[in-house]
C-alpha cells in the first residue's frame, strides 16, 4: 500500500499510506524497489515485485557456494561442498518463509554480508600465501572501510539503522579474532586501526541512512513513526526490562533457538551442528580454529547476542547471519550425528503424506485437476522413497534428508498452485465490473487486505476485520446476517468468507446476489477446530469459499 500510494503521488518522498502512523515503518529503499519494479504503478505484478528479492537471494547463494568451494580442503569435495552450501541456505525456512510478495529480508542479508565475505576472502587468500606480511595485515584500509560503510548504509536503508550495530560489531570481532597473534604490540595496532576504520564505516552507513531525514519533506514524521515507534519502542517494556526478558512475550531463552527456527525443516540438523560444536570444540584449545572459522563464529555469535538485548525479540532478526550458519555446517557436515537427520526424516514422512492427502481432497472438491493432484502425489512419493532410503542406508541419510525437505517444499508449492491460477480467481469481465467500485474485503491483520488489489485490480478496498478482534472491524458486534446487510448498505460489493463447511451460500441470500466465488485457505483456527478425529478430512477445516456479493436487484 505504501509503495502504490507513493507511486500515485508522483514523488519519491514523503512515503504515503492510508493507515495513520504507518507511512514510515520501513526505510524508503524497500519502497522505492517496489515502485521501480512496478514502473511507477503502471503494472503491479507479483512476479516483478518478487524478482528483486529472488536476485538478492541467489546472489547471496552464489557467494556462499563460492566460499564453500574455496574453504574445502580436498579437491574432489570442493564442488560437492559448494552445492551443499547453496542447498542448505535455500532450504532454510527463512529463505522461504520471509520470501513474501514484497517485504523480505533478502536485500539487507546481501548487503550486510558483503563486508564479512570480504574479510573471509582475505583470510582464505592469506592462508594460501607464503607471504607473512599479507597474512598479518589488517584488511580494513581507508578504501575498504569506505566501501564497507556504503554496504552498511544500503543494508540499513532497506530495514533499519539499528542493523549497523550488529553488522559492525560482528565485523570488528571477525577481524580481530582471525588475526595472527604474534605479539601484543601488533595486536594492539590491529585493534586500534580496526576500531577507527569501523567507526568510520559505521559513520558512513548511518550517514547514508540519515539522508532519509534530509530528503524527506516531513522529517519529524520519520522520527516519530520510524525511530521512536518502530525502533525505540522495541527496546522498552511496560513490565520492566528484566521481568519482560525472563517472563514476557519475548523471553531471552527463545532467542537461543532463533537459528534452528529460521532453519525450519532443517532445525534438528542445526541443533546437531551446535551440539557437535559445543561438545567437541570446548575440549580443544581455541587456537586450533582456523581464521575462516573465527570469522564465522564471530558472525553467528555477535548477531545472536546483540538481538537478545531488545525487549522484543524475533528469530527473523538473525536472518542476515544465516549464510554463516550454512557455511559453518558444510565444514563439519559429515561429523553431525546421524540421529539428527533420522529425526528430521521422521517428521518429513508424515508431512509428505499429509500434503498428499490435502491435494487429494482438493481434487475431490474440485479445486485441483487430476494432473495437478498427480504431480503432488508423484513428488510426495519420491520424497517418501528418499526418506525411507535414508533410514535403511546410512551413507544416504544426509543426502536423503535434504531431498526429503526439498520434496516437501515442492509438494507444498504444487499443492497450492491451483489456488493461484487465473481460473481460480475472478474473471476478467468481473474485474472490469468492479473497477472503481467500493468493495469491503476481509482483513486478518494490518494490511492483509492489500492482497485483494491483485485479485480485483482497480477496485477501492476498505477492510473489515473478519475476526472482529481489532479496531476498525466494522460492526463486529452484529450477527453475521445483520453485519453483511449493513456492509452492503455502505459499499457497492462485499467479499464474504464462508464460516462453516455446510454453508452453501452467504447468509444474506436472497437479499443479496452472488457474483462469483473462489476458494481460499482458512487460517487462524479456533481451539478444537482441528482434532485427531478430523485431521484426515482437510475439507472440514482447511478450505472455505469466498463469495463476492452485491445487493439484490
Amino acid at each position: 500500500q505504501i509503495a502504490s500510494m507513493t507511486a500515485e503521488s508522483g514523488h519519491w518522498l514523503p512515503l504515503q499510506s492510508e493507515l495513520i502512523g504507518t507511512r514510515n515503518t520501513k526505510p524508503p529503499l524497500l519502497i522505492w524497489q517496489a515502485i521501480v519494479a512496478s514502473g511507477w504503478g503502471a503494472h503491479w505484478n507479483l512476479w516483478m515485485l518478487r524478482l528483486p528479492s529472488i536476485l538478492y537471494t541467489f546472489s547471496s547463494t552464489a557467494l556462499l557456494a563460492f566460499f564453500a568451494y574455496h574453504l574445502s580442503d580436498k579437491q574432489r569435495s570442493k564442488l560437492r561442498n559448494a552445492c551443499l552450501a547453496a542447498t542448505l541456505y535455500l532450504l532454510f525456512f527463512s529463505s522461504f518463509r520471509y520470501g513474501r510478495a514484497y517485504l523480505t529480508s533478502a536485500p539487507e542479508t546481501f548487503w550486510l554480508a558483503l563486508p564479512m565475505w570480504w574479510v573471509l576472502w582475505l583470510r582464505v587468500r592469506a592462508s594460501r600465501t607464503t607471504h607473512t606480511v599479507l597474512a598479518q595485515r589488517a584488511p580494513l584500509g581507508p578504501l575498504a572501510c569506505t566501501l564497507i560503510g556504503v554496504a552498511l548504509g544500503l543494508g540499513s536503508a532497506y530495514k533499519s539503522f539499528a542493523l549497523v550495530a550488529p553488522a559492525a560489531a560482528a565485523l570488528w570481532c571477525a577481524v580481530l579474532l582471525s588475526e595472527p597473534r604474534n605479539n601484543w604490540r601488533s595486536t594492539w595496532s590491529v585493534t586500534w586501526r580496526t576500531t577507527l576504520g569501523l567507526a568510520w564505516a559505521s559513520a558512513i552507513g548511518l550517514g547514508i541512512f540519515a539522508l532519509w531525514f534530509v530528503l524527506d519533506p516531513e522529517p519529524a514524521a520519520v522520527w516519530q513513526e520510524f525511530v521512536l515507534a518502530e525502533n525505540a519502542g522495541k527496546m522498552s517494556a511496560a513490565q520492566g526490562y528484566w521481568h519482560a526478558a525472563l517472563y514476557g512475550a519475548y523471553p531471552m531463552w527463545t532467542q537461543l533457538l532463533a537459528y534452528p527456527a529460521n532453519a525450519g525443516l532443517l532445525a534438528l540438523p542445526v541443533l546437531g551442528f551446535f551440539w557437535f560444536a559445543l561438545t567437541r570444540r570446548v575440549r580443544q584449545t581455541w587456537t586450533q580454529l582456523s581464521a575462516a572459522q573465527w570469522v564465522l563464529l564471530a558472525w553467528l555469535l555477535v548477531w545472536l547476542l546483540i538481538f537478545t538485548i531488545p525487549s522484543q525479540r524475533s528469530e527473523r532478526y538473525l536472518i542476515p547471519a544465516m549464510p554463516a550458519l550454512a557455511l559453518a555446517m558444510v565444514l563439519v557436515w559429515q561429523r553431525i550425528a546421524h540421529l539428527w537427520f533420522w529425526l528430521t526424516l521422521l517428521i518429513a514422512l508424515p508431512a509428505l503424506i499429509m500434503l498428499s492427502r490435502i491435494s487429494w481432497v482438493m481434487g475431490d472438491i474440485g479445486i485441483a485437476s487430476r494432473p495437478e493432484v498427480a504431480m503432488v502425489l508423484i513428488v510426495s512419493c519420491l520424497g517418501v522413497v528418499m526418506a525411507c532410503a535414508g533410514f535403511f542406508y546410512k551413507k544416504l541419510t544426509r543426502t536423503a534428508t535434504l531431498l526429503a525437505c526439498l520434496a516437501l517444499y515442492a509438494s507444498f508449492g504444487l499443492m497450492v498452485a491451483p489456488l493461484s491460477t487465473p481460473q481460480a480467481g475472478y474473471s476478467q469481465a468481473l474485474q472490469e465490473q468492479m473497477r472503481g467500485q467500493r468493495v469491503a474485503v476481509p482483513n486478518g491483520f494490518t494490511g492483509q487486505y492489500e492482497r485483494f488489489h491483485f485479485v480485483l485490480p482497480g477496485a477501492r478496498m476498505t477492510p473489515y476485520d473478519a475476526q472482529g478482534r481489532n479496531t476498525g472491524a466494522l460492526y463486529p458486534e452484529l450477527p453475521p446476517a445483520q453485519r453483511i446487510d449493513k456492509l452492503l448498505e455502505e459499499f457497492d460489493a462485499v467479499v464474504w468468507l464462508q464460516d462453516q463447511p455446510q454453508e452453501t451460500a452467504p447468509v444474506c441470500v436472497p437479499r443479496c446476489q452472488v457474483l462469483a466465488q473462489r476458494w481460499h485457505v482458512k487460517s487462524r483456527h479456533s481451539s478444537g477446530e482441528v482434532t485427531l478425529n478430523n485431521l484426515w478430512q482437510a475439507q472440514e477445516w482447511l478450505f472455505r469459499k469466498e463469495w463476492l456479493v452485491v445487493r439484490a436487484r
